[in-house]
């Protein structure tokens, strides 16, 4: 497939290593221009392109870029056919992303208000999994253990392009609904950066509940406070973990 990754930061970074050693033909692109792509995102194949030429005669593309900036694409995206399937990976945190009404009070659910500030339909697929869980921790399909990820949307065919991708980078695909349903794999519920596999991620998505959820993300500071120096990827998955015990 042809495939665009908008954002080389960690988990654009992963994306486009792994997407282009499972045979895709990859551009990255960043908004600070090619130069900014590191080397090491590179390194299998995929190829540095201008923001402005990245989204057209693309099969897929991946926003990997801060929540609540897809906005500022909504031009970009204007002319990109409605066949090229977007796949959002962003998540909102209110200490990072700052307080946005439409989503803290509003109850709108991030994709949705992503596919909003875009101008047209996402799915939403890698926002459940740390960075380094996506770097390291893929594997062969039918591998005992495999790690799942959910992955949400409305239409059935985006869904399914996405599933694909999911199973290219290493990790199981699990179909989490609609996008209005994408809410269970947002921070920081039973699903999200917990590492469970395809028997145990449905149970995890169904036990969600909005308000405890984001209570326990905006909790999120104070527990990393209480972490190990150095917490490892273990640590903070096994916080995350405990937090709904």
């Amino acid at each position: 497939m042809k495939i665009t990754v908008i954002g080389a930061g960690a988990i654009g970074g992963n994306l486009a290593r792994k997407l282009s050693l499972a045979g895709h033909e990859v551009q990255v692109a960043d908004a600070r221009g090619a130069g900014a792509v590191a080397a090491e995102v590179l390194e299998t194949g995929a190829r540095a392109v201008p923001l402005d030429e990245s989204v057209q005669d693309r099969d897929a593309i991946v926003l990997a870029i801060p929540f609540g900036v897809a906005g500022k694409l909504a031009d970009l995206f204007a002319a990109v056919p409605e066949g090229t399937v977007v796949i959002d990976t962003s998540n909102y945190y209110p200490h990072l992303n700052g307080r946005i009404e439409e989503v803290e009070d509003g109850g709108t659910v991030e994709s949705v208000y992503t596919s909003r500030l875009l101008g047209r339909p996402v799915v939403k697929a890698w926002n459940a999994a740390l960075a380094e869980t996506q770097r390291t921790r893929g594997v062969p399909a039918g591998t005992a253990g495999r790690i799942a990820i959910p992955v949400a949307g409305d239409s059935e065919s985006a869904k399914k392009v996405a599933m694909g991708l999911v199973d290219d980078t290493g990790f199981d695909p699990y179909d989490a609904g609609s996008l209005a349903d994408s809410w269970r794999q947002q921070p920081m519920g039973p699903a999200y950066c917990t590492e469970l596999t395809l028997d145990e991620l449905p149970a995890a998505l169904a036990a969600a509940d909005r308000v405890k959820d984001a209570a326990v993300r905006d909790s999120m500071l104070e527990r990393f406070a209480a972490l190990p120096g150095n917490p490892t990827p273990d640590d903070v998955v096994e916080m995350n973990r405990a937090a709904h015990r």
